[in-house]
């Protein structure tokens, strides 16, 4: 595989597990940025720079380190005693964002095609199980395999938009719904956006930057992976805006967009929902259970099995309600791990070290 094949397929990788239920639905995006209206552009680049940048960072680390878990990173970041606290708090939010996702599969199933909540979960529980029993190559090229169709889909989206929206730039601050602004501040919430689908993929990208070939293809990786979820994000908050008055209203806002354009690209949106879905629960589930056990040993299967089967019962708790809860707390986790990469990085540059990113 050539360096530019290989930094395409960790930057598809990347951007498979950041988009999981949330953004596939719409309801990140419209939660942390469209209802913002004009400003919402500016939150977009703060976010999609952040997720570009440590992105591009722990890429590198986990190469210089050769990672297969993200516990020598935390380390290194943090140190031994407080990096075991990050540590331990990252791997509890990694796995109750495992069961958001699961909850999320079995909801997304019964709202797109009728399927009942239980067996929808029940059915993403066994494709995620299977293809963590894969070889870690195929792992990452699973993870990345939805990110073109994801593109595609989101591109006709946005330039039908572009053309045929209801509503003007001009009008859409009419429209906004300050109730569903996480914290009234457009800055405040693009940095914790940007720090909260970083957190995501921050395990699992340590393992893809450990096992890329050199550590430039690595960052690389990590830069295209940044930069597709910056345009990834702008194009989906661009359909918003020109609908604001209509999808606000919404469960699943994308969705809604793709009938008003045509049946089939609804169909197509709730396939590649269902599929990043699937991604993101890959990431982060092995993340969690490569943390305590060496990948592919009898205990590594056992503790898949066991904490996929528990996450099934903990996700009739319901989407919704574990989002509310879940997603602002995990916020505060990644930015803990943007400020521990972003100063690790300055003082060992300002010390003139050869720094590991």
């Amino acid at each position: 595989m050539s360096k530019n094949s290989e930094a395409v397929k960790i930057g598809s990788a990347y951007v498979g597990v950041v988009v999981g239920a949330g953004f596939s639905t719409g309801q990140e995006v419209l939660k942390f940025f469209t209802n913002y209206g004009t400003y919402s552009y500016l939150a977009i680049i703060i976010a999609g720079l952040m997720l570009t940048f440590f992105g591009r960072q722990i890429s590198k680390i986990g190469n210089a380190l050769e990672s297969e878990s993200h516990v020598s990173a935390i380390h290194y970041l943090f140190g031994e005693k407080f990096g075991k606290v990050i540590d331990y708090v990252l791997i509890f939010f990694l796995y109750a964002l495992s069961v958001v996702m699961i909850a999320g599969a079995g909801s997304a199933a019964h709202e797109s095609f009728g399927i009942p909540t239980w067996l929808g979960s029940v059915l993403m529980m066994l494709a995620v199980s299977f293809t963590l029993l894969m070889d870690f190559n195929k792992i990452v090229g699973a993870l990345g395999l939805v990110t073109p169709f994801l593109i595609i889909v989101v591109t006709i989206i946005a330039v039908y938009f572009f053309f045929n929206g209801t509503l003007s730039f001009g009008e859409v601050n009419q429209h906004i719904n300050r109730e569903r602004q996480p914290s009234h501040l457009w800055w405040w919430d693009g940095i914790l956006y940007g720090a909260l689908a970083f957190s995501t993929a921050f395990s699992m990208m340590l393992a893809i930057g450990g096992d890329a070939s050199r550590k430039g293809v690595a960052g690389r990786g990590g830069l295209i992976g940044g930069l597709l979820l910056l345009v990834l994000i702008l194009m989906v908050n661009s359909g918003l805006l020109s609908e604001l008055d209509k999808v606000n209203e919404a469960a699943i806002p994308t969705i809604l967009l793709g009938r008003m354009i045509h049946p089939a690209i609804s169909i197509a949106l709730s396939i590649i929902m269902l599929l990043v879905i699937y991604n993101t629960i890959v990431g982060l589930m092995y993340s969690f259970v490569t943390r305590f056990t060496k990948p592919y040993s009898r205990n590594y299967k056992l503790l898949l099995f066991g904490s996929m089967i528990l996450g099934y019962g903990l996700s009739f708790v319901g989407f919704v309600q574990l989002v509310d809860v879940i997603y602002p707390l995990m916020g505060y986790v990644g930015l803990a791990l943007c400020l521990g990469i972003t100063l690790k990085y300055f003082l060992r540059k300002r010390a003139g070290k050869k720094h590991i990113a």
